[in-house]
């Protein structure tokens, strides 16, 4: 009777380890595909190979690059742990077409601000100029800090948004409250 109570315990034994070895098989695996997921959905720039058997350095890499035009690249950009796909400097976004200059107005979307750019429009009957206002939606790389009152270079690019066709390239941030109808 005791070899028989032995051999059902084992029995039992074996089914019992086998039911948790199951468990914890698919819980290693659940666990696994979490970290390759992980892995896959933390935000890396897109052009950079990390060779996983290298030695882990100090810094890690990173792309950027020069959007040409005169304009530099900000040592934020370059230095920085930002990723941001729509960036001139670190992303996949290229610079093109016009070049613009306006003040900002709002900045409080996320990573984008409303610009306005005044200009003057000539009436032929009064022989006269009126003031007049267009606003325009820019893409802002985390490389800026950008305030409101500021005067802002934005380039030309493909069509990021709805309304977002412009990138920041430049900020100059605002000397003062200045009154004054400036023509840009």
């Amino acid at each position: 009777m005791a070899t028989e109570l032995t051999v059902q315990s084992e029995k039992a034994f074996q089914k019992t380890s086998t039911v948790g070895n199951s468990y914890f098989a698919r819980l290693l695996r659940t666990l696994k595909r979490s970290a390759l997921l992980s892995s896959i959905l933390t935000p890396q720039q897109p052009h950079i190979f990390t060779n996983p058997k290298a030695k882990a350095s100090r810094r890690t890499k990173r792309w950027y690059k020069d959007v040409g035009l005169g304009f530099k690249t900000p040592k934020s950009a370059i230095e920085g742990t930002y990723i941001d796909k729509k960036c001139p400097f670190t992303g996949t976004v290229s610079i093109r077409g016009r070049i613009l200059t306006g003040t900002v107005v709002s900045t409080k979307m996320h990573r984008t601000i409303i610009i306005r750019r005044d200009y003057l429009h000539y009436i032929p009957k009064y022989n006269r100029y009126e003031k007049r206002h267009k606003n325009l939606a820019a893409h802002v790389s985390p490389a800026f800090r950008v305030q409101e009152g500021d005067i802002v270079t934005v380039g030309q690019c493909r069509p990021l948004s709805k309304t977002v066709r412009f990138n920041v390239v430049k900020v100059a941030s605002a000397k003062g409250k200045v009154k004054a109808f400036t023509k840009f």
